[in-house]
Order: C-alpha cells, then sequence, then structure tokens
C-alpha cells in the first residue's frame, strides 16, 4: 500500500508519508497487522480535523523514534572504569602513569566523558584505606577496574569475583595465589608485573659495582608483605661472605630516619631500596642517604629522579600503558581469564650523577656506559 493524493500534499506531509510507510510495511510480507490498518483508516478519514491530524502525527512520529533513539542511546552508552591505586593523587608518579593510561584509552576510542567514566580512588599508602576504596568501587557496579601495586589487586579481588580486574605493578601473582599461571591466569584478574625476585640480587651487584669499599649493607623493606620479604631474601643468597645486611622495617618515615640514622654511625655502609610500601618515604629515604653519605640502589626510575644515586628496574609507566589494551579489549567482551599475565619487556638503568657527586664518589666509565639514562 502506497501514499497518494492531495494528502501528501499538506503541511508535514514528509512526516505523514515516513508514517505511512511505517505503518503499511509489517515486514517479510507479512498481512498488516489490525492496529496498523485502524491508525491508517483514522489517519486518512477527509473528515479528521486538519489540527487533529497534525497533532496526530506529531504524536505518532514522537513514538515511532523513540525505540531508534533508544536503541543508538544503549549502543553508545558510557562505559564504567574504576581505577584504585595506592599512591597518593598528586604523587608525580600517579600523575605519569595515569597520563599514559588516559592516552592510551583515547587511541584505542575511548573518551572521558563521552563513551567512558572512570572513578578514581588514591589510597595514599594506607592499606586499610585500599580495602574501603575497594568495596567503594566495587559497589559502583564498574565494567572493568584497574589495580595500580601489589597490594590493591588481591584486596579488590577478595571484595569481587566477578567484576573483571586488571592489575599493573604487582609483584608476584602467581605465588601470591592472586592467578593461577601466567599463561592462564584463570578467575576475574590479569595484568602485568612488575619484576621477578632475582632482580632484587642485582641491586647488590651494583651498589658494590659503584662502591667496591662497602661491607655493610642496610636493606629497607617491608616485612608485612610477602615479596618484601622475597627481595630480602634473595638479596640475602645473593650477599657475598664479605658483606653483612641489616634488615630496616619500612613502617613509618619516624621509623626509617632513626634506623637509617643509627646504621650509618659505623663506616662503609651502603643502602638497597626494594620494591613496596618504601615509595611512600622515598622523599626522607633519599635525604637520609646523601646526608649520611651512603651509596644506595633504588628499584625504580622515580627514585632516582627524587635524588637516588642509582636505579635499575622495570619501566613503572609502560604498564598504566598496556593495562588499556587489555581494558579495552574485555569492555569489547574478552575476558580476563583468557588474556595472559605479562611481564616487563624492559629494565632500565639510570644514574644520578649530582648525587653521585654529592657523595664524592666516581661512578666507574663501564656503568656510566650501561646506563639508559644519566641524571647530572
Amino acid at each position: 500500500m502506497r501514499c497518494k493524493g492531495p494528502l501528501l500534499a499538506q503541511s508535514g506531509r514528509a512526516v505523514l508519508h515516513c508514517i505511512c510507510l511505517l505503518l503499511t510495511q509489517s515486514g517479510h510480507n507479512a498481512p498488516l497487522p489490525d492496529y496498523r490498518r485502524t491508525l491508517l483508516r483514522w489517519l486518512l478519514l477527509p473528515r479528521v480535523n486538519e489540527m487533529r491530524r497534525r497533532e496526530f502525527i506529531s504524536l505518532l512520529g514522537a513514538l515511532v523514534a523513540t525505540p531508534f533513539a533508544a536503541r543508538a542511546q544503549q549502543s553508545d552508552r558510557l562505559r564504567r572504569i574504576a581505577v584504585l591505586g595506592v599512591l597518593d593523587k598528586e604523587d608525580p608518579e600517579t600523575k605519569a602513569r595515569m597520563a599514559a593510561f588516559q592516552q592510551a584509552l583515547a587511541s584505542l576510542g575511548w573518551t572521558e566523558g563521552v563513551n567512558l567514566r572512570i572513578d578514581y580512588r588514591w589510597a595514599g599508602g594506607d592499606f586499610e584505606r585500599v580495602r574501603k576504596y575497594a568495596a567503594e568501587l566495587v559497589a559502583l557496579g564498574p565494567d572493568v577496574i584497574l589495580a595500580e601495586g601489589s597490594p590493591v589487586g588481591p584486596l579488590l579481588q577478595a571484595t569481587s569475583h566477578n567484576i573483571p580486574i586488571v592489575f599493573t605493578n604487582v609483584v608476584d601473582p602467581v605465588g601470591s595465589g592472586f592467578v593461577a599461571s601466567m599463561s592462564h591466569p584463570g578467575g576475574n584478574a590479569t595484568g602485568f608485573t612488575q619484576f621477578e625476585y632475582r632482580v632484587s640480587g642485582k641491586w647488590l651487584e651494583l651498589l658494590r659495582e659503584v662502591a667496591p669499599n662497602v661491607s655493610r649493607v642496610a636493606v629497607i623493606r617491608d616485612p608485612r608483605l610477602g615479596y618484601g620479604i622475597g627481595q630480602f631474601a634473595v638479596i640475602q643468597a645473593m650477599a657475598p661472605e664479605a658483606v653483612e645486611l641489616f634488615p630496616i622495617s619500612a613502617g613509618n618515615s619516624a621509623e626509617i630516619e632513626r634506623a637509617v640514622s643509627a646504621f650509618a654511625r659505623s663506616p662503609n655502609g651502603g643502602l638497597i631500596v626494594t620494591s613496596g610500601s618504601t615509595a611512600f618515604h622515598r622523599d626522607i629515604i633519599t635525604s637520609l642517604a646523601t646526608r649520611h653519605r651512603l651509596p644506595s640502589v633504588y628499584p625504580f626510575r622515580y627514585w632516582a629522579v627524587a635524588g637516588g644515586l642509582i636505579s635499575y628496574g622495570p619501566n613503572s609507566i609502560d604498564p598504566s600503558r598496556r593495562a588499556a589494551g587489555y581494558i579495552d579489549r574485555i569492555l569489547k567482551g574478552e575476558k580476563p581469564a583468557d588474556l595472559p599475565v605479562q611481564a616487563p619487556t624492559k629494565y632500565e638503568l639510570v644514574i644520578n650523577l649530582k648525587t653521585a657527586k654529592a657523595l664524592s664518589l666516581t661512578v666507574p666509565p663501564a656503568l656510566l656506559g650501561r646506563a639508559d639514562e644519566v641524571i647530572e
């Protein structure tokens, strides 16, 4: 059936024509439903007042358009990501990681405020706050959660076994029971590891290379964390008999200052700082090392930028960038259980020559030649 005659020449004929088509084309050559036949007969009656016809056309046009608009809105709906980080919101490292994360998302077609909403929480080194924020974010029902830092992922997983989790900078997720294996993580979590334990032994090698006279080494680690104990154990296993180790707990800044100052009263000392909650105290630790003239080695570049002598470890920004790719795949339907956990692809050696000068140290040319970055 087609709409013909003077009716289409009247006001609103384009809308009326569309309505006629919608009413008469039931699809697949099926008979015209009774309700469409009744509406069409009423619409075409010459005695219907023109004003009523216009009102009817407007109303029916809106009703016809509603399902199409709803479908478009559903297909373009905002997806929701939650981000929970262990560092402070204003930490330069946090800002650098999130800038890389957001840029990577944008390159994949995800724009905050357009087709994506991101809810952020930053614990500032407070593990109790991590637990609180984990519960808050899970209650929001996000499509996926980005967990920044080793203690965050397991606490999130304890709160929800259903919401997908992509973690970054996590030490030994298999050994901690966070995932089943690197290649097949299983469960609701996958992501990017920080480093292997054996890297901890490299820190001791670098310390003895830059300061051969060191015979006493203080190791700052967090005994509350399994990987804090693990890193110290590797350093202990690698230490020769001529080197004595002194573990220092990374509790709070005051405790660290007392312990480092006491250690520094004896000569030939050096310092190794492990990964973990030590990051929350990096300003006080690097200043203590310089004040007491302790040659020191740290796990990440941001330590050397803060004034540390040497850092050796993976790029701490890259996992946040790579996490955006996994989140994109999860939002498009893939499961965390099917995405392998990935290890760092490159380790960086950074040397701060300004700090070396303050310590009256001459960095061996061979060590300088291996450096990926030299801060002068």
